[in-house]
């Protein structure tokens, strides 16, 4: 097991990879999880049930399972055919049931993670329901998620909605972190909103022992974060993070401009069977080599 404290950041099918990338750092490595999602089952699930988005969470426990099981096929398992539970995940049922029966949603996701012999931890970024929003250029609101990731223009910023506060445990976890990891992943869905918490922000920019790494995507985007290049990412990131700045970015592209300011680590990271997917091997050796 390797001893250095490592936190990322996002959502999804992005975290959920960095993640397994870091599975030999155990209970080492922290997953800081946004909760925004309001799409799909776990959005018709928000919509009957309350509470926070359970789909992230659930993506990346899912790419943490090393060892397949019943549990774990039932964990993965999604209902087809007709009616109510067509399109429905079970790990999204049974993670909604037991934060019912729990005091917390973090009780519920240690729970799951004790059931699937998880040892990494998994943080939701809040565990109070909240919707990510978006400000016009001609200061409409947008609500949701899935409308945000519809959007012809950048917004002019994000929100939350309501304004939420963050899990304690993800901001000592900030707190406590020799390195904290940003993406890959949905910039404005998936980064984006534990960012948009002042804890969060706050703790990022307290720890000054961290190194604070930006992972490119590998492929554009679409949609409105597909406007974005990198330097207005790193600003967006930078000013939730109340001013601290990006240490190191971690592309496999040379990013003219940014040299002079950043320390760019180019590398290849791609999977060998989908060159848009980041491979864990070539992941887990790059991030290991930022900490020597």
């Amino acid at each position: 097991m390797i001893e250095h404290k490592i936190v990322a950041i996002g959502g999804g099918h992005g975290l959920g990879r960095v993640l397994a990338a870091l599975s030999d750092f155990g209970g080492n490595a922290t997953g800081i999880v946004a909760t925004t999602d309001n799409g799909g089952s776990t959005g018709r699930i928000r919509e009957c049930q309350g509470g926070i988005a359970w789909g992230d969470t659930r993506n990346c426990i899912n790419q943490l399972i090393m060892d397949p099981s019943i549990s774990s096929m039932m964990f993965e398992y999604r209902f087809k055919g007709q009616g109510e539970l067509h399109g429905h995940n079970l790990g999204n049922l049974m993670l909604t049931a037991l934060d019912n029966l729990s005091v917390r949603p973090l009780d519920a996701i240690n729970l799951i993670r004790d059931m699937l012999k998880v040892e990494t931890h998994i943080i939701p970024m809040s565990e109070h329901p909240s919707d990510l929003g978006a400000l016009t250029s001609d200061l409409r609101k947008i609500s949701g998620e899935t409308n945000v990731d519809e959007m012809d223009e950048l917004p002019l910023r994000l929100f939350l909605d309501p304004e939420v506060p963050a899990t304690l445990e993800a901001i000592d976890a900030v707190k406590q972190a020799d390195l904290i990891l940003l993406g890959p992943g949905s910039f404005l869905t998936s980064i984006m909103p534990p960012l948009l918490l002042p804890g969060i922000g706050k703790a990022i920019n307290s720890n000054k022992k961290a190194k604070v790494v930006f992972i490119d995507n590998l492929s554009k985007e679409l949609g409105p974060a597909g406007k974005m290049d990198h330097r207005m990412m790193l600003e967006w990131c930078e000013r939730a993070c109340s001013g601290r700045k990006v240490d190191i970015i971690l592309t496999d592209k040379e990013l003219n401009g940014l040299q002079q300011e950043y320390d760019c680590k180019k590398t290849d990271l791609a999977s060998p069977n989908h060159d848009w997917r980041h491979d864990r091997e070539k992941l887990k050796d790059a991030i290991i080599d930022l900490l020597k």
